[in-house]
């Protein structure tokens, strides 16, 4: 978005860009492969996991404060579209600083008049590693990556680890990065809160991308293969 001939505001979003991205790495020489890793955060998570079953090539896919559904613009890929969820705007509160907390305007997903809105992770051959903060105040991570965990639970597939960090915040980044408890938030166009508390985040961070690493180097060496 909003990189040289990318539009800054686009009305849907084309998984076709990111099928030739996956295909320009793989082969790439120094890419080991079979297959590749995608890690993500936030509204990034739901183009992770639409990729992790719509493309071949992917082996690992680490989602970190994700939802489990298409969220805030339409998803295209070929002759399919998959719409956002509709947000539930009464569910927008004020904090005591004047910042707006947005946690709950996301529906459930599994809902019926939502699921068309609901990646079918299940489809996927990927490993997951969902990671989620408790006190992420963009929206219920927790909740979203229990569900997708459930989903493949109920579909017989075990190939996936969901890992929570209480008292840490939405934007769970690299170790040392600083916690950013509150911010202007593109899609609501306004200041929000993101939660978090400063030590908690940070050690949160510093455990995650440690297993990040392990994680990757479990699943894409170039002997290893995705299994349910």
């Amino acid at each position: 978005m909003g990189y040289e001939d990318l539009p800054t505001k686009p009305k849907k979003l084309d998984l076709e860009y990111f099928d030739e991205a996956v295909t320009y790495l793989r082969r790439q020489p120094e890419v080991k492969g079979p297959g590749i890793g995608i890690i993500s955060i936030s509204h990034s998570g739901g183009l992770a996991l639409s990729m992790s079953y719509f493309l071949s090539g992917i082996s690992a896919t680490v989602c970190i404060n994700g939802c489990n559904a298409n969220t805030a613009i339409p998803l295209h890929y070929k002759d399919l579209i998959i719409p956002p969820l509709t947000l539930v705007l009464k569910n927008i509160l004020f904090t005591d600083s004047g910042l707006l907390y947005v946690c709950n305007c996301l529906p459930d997903p599994s809902l019926e008049n939502n699921r068309a809105s609901q990646f079918p992770i299940e489809r996927a051959s990927c490993h997951f590693l969902f990671a989620v903060s408790e006190d992420d105040h963009n929206w219920n991570s927790v909740f979203f990556a229990n569900q997708a965990a459930a989903t493949l639970r109920s579909h017989g597939k075990e190939s996936f680890q969901v890992v929570t960090y209480p008292k840490a915040g939405h934007f769970l980044e690299v170790p040392y990065m600083p916690n950013c408890p509150s911010g202007f938030h593109a899609a609501v166009g306004s200041e929000v809160s993101f939660g978090g508390e400063p030590k908690a985040h940070s050690e949160a961070q510093l455990d995650l991308w440690e297993r990040v690493q392990q994680f990757f180097k479990s699943h894409l060496d170039n002997k290893s293969r995705p299994t349910c």
